[in-house]
């Protein structure tokens, strides 16, 4: 495998199919069910909004590397990372997944992880925790971060 292909689940089926970094452009079909395959699956090219609702299956029940950014509206170090990891998601698209918990409205999850200050970046590889990263941070160090989960 390449270090440019992307492994896009299938939305319906579940299946993981293995997209050359050559063919993105293509118009790729699941293997098992024929279905057609988008990047805006477990491995969106924008960050993913996560709630107390969905965090079980986009967050624990991803298979790779993921970064959930716990942030609120009113957080100005959290808007002024929101633009990078943007950016980032659009960069490590088919590697990383990318998502967003609003810590105000998803109180429960935030809770559960112990988040008591925001931006609180939390960095999981195969629904595991594996770090976390308290405090806004420049693209490069996030970046970083990002390899070494990789």
């Amino acid at each position: 495998m390449s270090q440019d292909d992307l492994i896009i689940p299938c939305t319906h089926c579940g299946a993981k199919n293995r997209i050359p970094g050559n063919r993105r452009g293509d118009r790729a079909v699941c293997g098992k069910c024929r279905r057609p395959l988008t990047i805006g699956g477990s491995f969106a090219d924008h960050p993913v909004e996560v709630t107390d609702q969905t965090f079980a299956r986009e967050v624990l029940q991803h298979p790779g590397p993921l970064v959930l950014d716990c942030w609120a509206p009113w957080c100005g170090p959290c808007r002024s990372v929101a633009p990078v990891l943007d950016q980032l998601a659009r960069e490590y698209a088919g590697k990383v997944k990318i998502a967003k918990l609003n810590t105000d409205q998803n109180q429960r999850t935030a809770g559960n992880y112990a988040i008591q200050s925001i931006p609180t970046l939390l960095f999981f590889k195969d629904g595991k925790m594996v770090s976390r990263q308290v405090g806004a941070l420049p693209k490069p160090e996030l970046e970083r971060l990002i390899r070494q989960l990789l």
